[in-house]
């Protein structure tokens, strides 16, 4: 299989791959990640797993940057295990996330809805916790409005609690 180097990337990709097509799409972004929207279904009620983070003090999901010749796909599955503990089978693909990082860099996040195959969590240097949260919850836990967005596109904007009453 022939290979390039892309230019967001840290290492040549297998032409046609995923990350070469999105970084010609958006030629912009200074760094690419990958991660997983994990859900699982628990006492009847869908859950999404959420990671806190200590370095960057918030709540978001397993996610990334790519090692050296990695698929996003790979990288995803490899993030969502390091961080969690977690293996997990990825299904579909869900829709670009783009934002700015904390250095001001240009970011986008390619992620999949991901259900659990087997694992156990333990406190690791990247994610000290984690939590399954309802999907009324987990807006509120969510520190970054683009994960909440993200969020939305799965489940739809969660209804407020004047709805409910």
């Amino acid at each position: 299989m022939s290979t390039k180097r892309s230019k967001n990337s840290r290492g040549p990709v297998p032409a046609g791959d995923l990350h070469d097509r999105l970084s010609r799409r958006h030629s912009d972004v200074e760094v690419w990640a990958a991660g997983g929207l994990v859900l699982r279904e628990h006492r009847g009620v869908t859950e999404v797993l959420l990671v806190h983070r200590p370095e960057h003090r918030d709540w978001s999901y397993p996610k990334g940057k790519l090692d050296p010749g990695e698929t996003l796909g790979k990288a995803a599955r490899r993030e969502v295990f390091e961080e969690t503990g977690l293996h997990c089978r990825r299904l579909e693909r869900l829709p670009l996330v783009r934002y700015r990082d904390g250095r001001g860099r240009r970011k986008a996040v390619v992620y999949w809805r991901m259900q659990v195959l087997g694992g156990q969590f333990e406190p690791n240097a990247e994610v000290d916790a984690l939590g399954w949260f309802d999907f009324l919850s987990a807006p509120r836990v969510l520190t970054h409005k683009h994960d909440v967005l993200l969020l939305d596109s799965v489940t739809g904007p969660a209804p407020s609690l004047r709805m409910l009453a």
